[in-house]
């Protein structure tokens, strides 16, 4: 069963589902979403290994099989890569519900829009989820627009904060080559996310 399946059919409504229940499918989606990134992450690598060795060879039909091997890793990827947006989504959904569960549990004063949800939402929700063309930034502001969570959560967990653009400008800084020492980029990205948490939290 899939998860929106599960978030529809299921009797008891998603709203009303305890810190408890939302946490266990957060955590099952968390697990399948790891497996997906290592399968993604082990097929990059044998392309990258196939690559190679394609251009030493110079047998002209062990290279044309070596063309179509790469191609079909190619199409396993792009599988698994849309695979991937679709469990990001479903996890954030319910994250962020499990978040909201926790707000209303531990203040009723905070305004949570739990209650709010409606089944129509949740259809919604599901047809963004399947549309690979719906990427997660783009499902991140309209499950905001769905859920109104307004600032019922830090805007830090909420997307992906400054401190977190900073670590991938690093990361884009070693691959263009500006920093090619590893140590070196992983001491810069942690200084200037530590400064950047810092100045927030004054």
């Amino acid at each position: 069963m899939s998860l929106m399946d599960w978030l529809v059919k299921r009797k008891k409504p998603l709203s009303k589902m305890t810190r408890a229940e939302l946490r266990r499918q957060e955590l099952l989606l968390e697990k399948d979403r790891t497996q997906l990134v290592n399968k993604t992450m082990k097929l990059a690598r044998q392309k990258q290994e196939l690559f190679e060795k394609g251009a030493k060879e110079k047998v002209p039909e062990v290279r044309r099989m070596m063309a179509q091997e790469f191609e079909l890793k190619t199409s396993e990827q792009l599988m698994l890569s849309r695979q991937l947006n679709i469990r990001s989504k479903e996890m954030m959904t319910v994250s962020r519900l499990r978040m909201m569960r926790e707000n209303a549990d531990r203040a009723a004063s905070a305004g949570s829009q739990l209650g709010l949800i409606s089944e129509k939402d949740i259809l919604r929700l599901g047809k963004m989820i399947e549309n690979d063309s719906v990427k997660s930034e783009l499902y991140q502001e309209r499950l905001d627009e769905v859920l109104q969570m307004g600032r019922e959560v830090d805007e830090g967990s909420a997307a992906l904060s400054d401190a977190g653009q900073t670590v991938l400008d690093v990361w884009d800084q070693m691959d263009r080559g500006a920093i090619e020492d590893s140590t070196e980029a992983f001491d810069e990205a942690d200084r200037r996310v530590r400064e950047q948490q810092n100045a927030a939290s004054e």
